[in-house]
């Protein structure tokens, strides 16, 4: 057990079916099963009350290994995971849902997503029905998508019941997404940016690191904070106590709308990982 914060400096999200989340998360991807473990514990002796993992991470047991350890009471974690994409497919992705609970050692999540659309398969309305079964049984409180583009949402809304609460997507002052974005606003669906910082790429921007210096932040700092005041829910990982720390301590200052605008105008559409239109794992 760890001596744990309190999180009430971090906003939290009303998603569309009433369900509240944080809108500062932890993410976990990259970090091995044996290191996630402490990882998460660190992450939430700091404050966070948000994890995000997946199928694919290979790390869902050491994730649930800490929140049980953790002390903080389960229903004050809100606990995300993934659909691995070799598991899209009605019978699939409930069964794979199963084995993330059992890894979890967790009677439910407070969020299920499809973790790509992989378009040349074309299953993922299919899995979706799967998602809206799980959710109807409450054994995830709400259920969303990742990487998903226009069209594929749009295929969703035309073809299914339940309208997804979240899309998961590559967000950064360096591609910002904003079209896809304000579709998904204009539909309930709220954009979770992961990547935030662009795998550091935009923590040398003079931009950035301008800002730092005046507002005596880290370039990180000032990145997460712009995420937070343009809506997005944001997710960073880290396995590096201090960064885990640094990442949370962004809700003590506030950027002006002109510094907000200076930083929307870095995009320039550049990806860090894969194009969700072709993507295949």
């Amino acid at each position: 057990m760890v001596a744990v914060q309190m999180s009430d400096s971090v906003p939290r999200v009303t998603l569309n079916n009433g369900v509240e989340m944080p809108q500062l998360g932890f993410g976990v991807f990259q970090i091995s099963n044996e290191d996630v473990t402490d990882a998460v514990l660190t992450a939430l002796e700091c404050g966070y009350r948000s994890i995000d993992t997946a199928a694919g991470y290979r790390n869902e047991v050491g994730v649930g290994r800490a929140i049980a350890a953790s002390g903080v009471p389960r229903d004050e974690v809100f606990v995300t995971t993934k659909l691995a994409n070799d598991d899209h497919g009605y019978e699939s992705a409930l069964r794979a849902f199963d084995e993330s609970l059992e890894r979890l050692a967790m009677d439910h999540v407070d969020l299920y997503l499809i973790h790509w659309p992989v378009p040349t398969r074309n299953r993922y309305v299919e899995t979706w029905r799967a998602l809206e079964k799980i959710y109807s049984e409450g054994r995830s409180r709400s259920i969303g998508v990742s990487n998903f583009l226009i069209p594929h949402l749009q295929r969703l809304l035309d073809e299914t019941e339940v309208t997804p609460a979240v899309n998961q997507i590559e967000v950064h002052p360096y591609l910002q997404q904003q079209e896809l974005r304000r579709f998904g606003l204009e539909h309930g669906i709220l954009p979770e940016a992961y990547s935030p910082l662009a795998q550091g790429e935009v923590l040398r921007d003079p931009v950035i690191t301008g800002l730092a210096e005046r507002y005596g932040k880290t370039p990180a700092q000032v990145v997460l904070r712009w995420h937070i005041q343009s809506g997005n829910i944001v997710i960073p990982k880290s396995n590096t106590p201090a960064r885990i720390k640094e990442n949370f301590e962004i809700f003590d200052f506030e950027l002006s709308s002109a510094d907000i605008s200076a930083i929307d105008g870095l995009d320039r559409g550049a990806r860090t990982g894969a194009d969700p239109a072709t993507f295949v794992d």
